[in-house]
């Protein structure tokens, strides 16, 4: 490394990174995509301006990524232009990088508009205007990486026998794993959900879920199912089985 180039990470990626020491007194680490979410904002706003004239696009103020009921699926606006769908394509990229360096809120809603990444509309491109200008309003949210250990009441899981349907089976554990913990062990957790049939035309459900190292989020994921499912068991299967493959890999 260069001379005077080690030193506490400052700026990753679009990602303001800084201390900060949390309401229990930890001191924690913290991600802020302020920086990039007013400058994305700031090139669309003039965007519009330069080349349409159409800065009014943007609504002013937004209280949430969507508008209140507005369905990507149902929407039966006119179809975007070739050049138009390649615009809307490049602020679909630009949000999804805004949710990978911790803008959770709108993960849902990118993802849902993202699904139309091959036929764009007008309304669609209303609603990524509107995404921004909830960004715009709402910049400086930072998510912090909470060192702590959870508390975890084991005696609230219930304790089962599945030999009768598995055998006598052990983990696999890798056979050059180290024989002694090198490190501070650390708590994986997987929070998981779907919504059944959320999607009106295809009957689609979304699979979402986070998972923790102890306190810190550490993987975000929403994405529409690619199976349509008839009953809310079945869609939550799903979704458990893609999150437990994502919780085993890491």
């Amino acid at each position: 490394m260069k001379e005077g180039s080690i030193g506490d990470p400052d700026y990753y990626l679009g990602a303001k990174l800084q201390k900060m020491t949390l309401n229990s007194g930890v001191d924690a680490w913290a991600m802020s995509s302020s920086n990039y979410a007013l400058a994305a904002v700031a090139n669309v706003l003039d965007q519009l301006k330069s080349c349409w004239g159409l800065e009014h696009m943007m609504p002013k103020s937004a209280a949430n990524p969507f508008k209140g009921g507005y369905k990507p699926e149902m929407d039966v606006s006119p179809e975007l232009d070739a050049e138009q769908a390649a615009y809307y394509q490049s602020h679909i990229g630009i949000l999804r990088w805004l949710c990978e360096i911790g803008r959770i809120d709108i993960l849902v809603n990118v993802s849902m508009l993202a699904s139309h990444m091959a036929l764009p509309r007008e309304g669609h491109l209303e609603a990524v205007y509107h995404i921004y200008s909830y960004l715009r309003n709402k910049h400086s949210a930072r998510m912090s990486f909470d060192p702590t250990y959870p508390e975890i009441d084991m005696g609230a899981f219930k304790e089962c026998d599945w030999k009768t349907f598995y055998g006598d089976v052990k983990e696999a554990i890798p056979p050059n794993a180290p024989e002694e913990v090198r490190g501070k062990e650390v708590d994986l957790r997987l929070y998981i959900d779907s919504n059944h049939a959320g999607e009106e035309v295809t009957r689609c459900s979304c699979t979402g879920f986070f998972i923790f190292l102890n306190m810190a989020p550490v993987v975000w994921f929403s994405k529409r199912q690619p199976t349509i499912e008839r009953s809310v068991f079945a869609a939550e299967f799903v979704a458990m089985k893609n999150g437990m493959e994502t919780l085993r890999g890491l």
